[in-house]
């Protein structure tokens, strides 16, 4: 599909300078622009859907492994820190 957009001088101006800064030609960075609005205008997941995803590809086994208190006293296992409720 072809779209032509009638620009004002200034804008023409201003989309050179930025397609010229990210080393690509004005119609290039345009379509990069445009292309970056439409993605962001599609529906995003909820965080906790990605988790929970992601948790379901996790063996048993290891989700076993995972000491109940994970989340309060992550710095003790990650860092090593003293453990606040011991």
């Amino acid at each position: 599909m072809t779209l032509t957009i009638d620009l004002p001088k200034e804008e023409i101006e201003a989309l050179a300078a930025k397609a010229q800064a990210h080393c690509v030609s004005a119609e290039e960075y345009a379509r990069q622009v445009l292309q970056h609005d439409l993605e962001a205008a599609k529906p995003r997941r909820h965080i906790s859907e990605v988790i929970r995803d992601n948790m379901r590809n996790v063996p048993p086994e290891i989700l076993a492994a995972i000491p109940k208190d994970a989340a309060s006293e992550h710095d003790h296992y990650i860092y090593g820190s003293p453990k606040k409720n011991p």
